[in-house]
């Protein structure tokens, strides 16, 4: 893959993981999505399924460039593809905030057109007692939100500058937290879902075989190192 093209990528890239979100936006707009019987629901899994969605990508991203060495640019598009997840799974978020918990959109949206930035505040204050019994007695919240935290953290320190500043190997441990929060995300939809809905089965298959991927390539590597002992023992 010549270098040439890897602008070119980035902003198809960009387009791709842009598209449901300007999808959601003109559903908004033509009023097809206050047809919906349950427009809350609807943009609530339409969020967080493309937040999965996308953070599985990214995640396919390392086992599918070690396959040949002519994917092996692919690596330069990890990080633009997971602040994407991150930005659906704060949609995701968000809609919990403003849309579920009782936060009131049109006097926010008043305040502010009257230059009161205090308004978002006040308004987030008066529901977040509702919101944070809801952390207490509903698990799917504290894992997803949990899960959320933790891209949070991988966003916050994906520029290249962090990575200098804390040093390539305590950057790549912490991005490892990649992992356990794709999982507490596929949890977190398990345990929101229904009993017998098997809508998440898909998304944890699919990192289900990530997972087994990265173990193989984790084997083979030690295989190879421990051949390649033997040998120069020899």
């Amino acid at each position: 893959m010549p270098n040439r093209i890897v602008p070119i990528l980035k902003v198809l890239i960009h387009l791709l993981c842009a598209a449901p979100f300007a999808w959601l936006v003109y559903l908004y707009e033509s009023g097809a999505l206050a047809l919906n019987s349950d427009p809350v629901n609807f943009i609530t899994h339409f969020t967080g399924d493309w937040a999965l969605w996308i953070l599985l990508v990214d995640l396919a991203i390392t086992p599918v460039r070690r396959l040949t060495q002519a994917l092996s640019l692919l690596i330069r598009f990890r990080r633009l593809v997971g602040l994407w997840a991150f930005f659906y799974a704060t949609l995701h978020l968000a809609t919990y905030v403003f849309l579920f918990s009782g936060y009131d959109v049109p006097s926010a949206v008043a305040g502010l057109k009257a230059g009161h930035l205090g308004v978002l505040w006040t308004q987030f204050m008066l529901v977040w007692p509702t919101m944070w019994g809801d952390i207490l007695k509903r698990r799917f919240i504290q894992v997803g939100f949990a899960a959320w935290v933790m891209l949070l953290a991988l966003a916050v320190t994906s520029p290249q500058a962090v990575l200098r500043a804390m040093g390539g190997k305590n950057w790549q441990r912490l991005h490892w937290l990649i992992y356990p929060a794709a999982w507490l995300g596929i949890t977190h939809y398990w345990w929101m879902v229904k009993p017998g809905v098997m809508a998440p089965a898909k998304v944890t298959l699919a990192l289900s075989v990530l997972l087994l991927a990265r173990v193989v390539y984790w084997a083979m590597k030690k295989v190879r190192t421990r051949r390649a002992a033997v040998k120069l023992a020899v």
